[in-house]
């Protein structure tokens, strides 16, 4: 399994128990598609660079990842369906 790491911005908009709600969906997603979640890291609420959808602010999480192909790839296929997700990046991460 390769080491992967996902940034992902949420809509500000979100009450706490539904961003609190998505995150998690996102962690189990990645245990279901044969991957393993190594940290999890919610750095909350911070203003975007620029404006994404009528949207000044953002709520931030990092979640570090060992997973297949398979699994970035259909990570990155709900990722791209959810409504509340403005903006994802998935990296493949250096060996250490």
């Amino acid at each position: 399994m390769r080491s992967y790491e996902t940034l992902f911005v949420l809509k500000p908009d979100l009450d706490e128990e539904t961003t609190v709600a998505a995150v998690d969906k996102i962690a189990e997603l990645i245990q279901q598609v044969k991957g393993t979640v190594e940290q999890v890291s919610r750095w909350g609420k911070k203003r975007l660079a620029y404006e994404i959808q009528d949207f000044r602010e953002g709520y931030y999480t990092l979640i570090l990842f060992q997973g297949l192909p398979e699994t970035v790839k259909e990570l990155d296929r709900v990722m791209r369906l959810s409504d509340g997700v403005l903006r994802h990046t998935i990296v493949r991460r250096d060996a250490d």
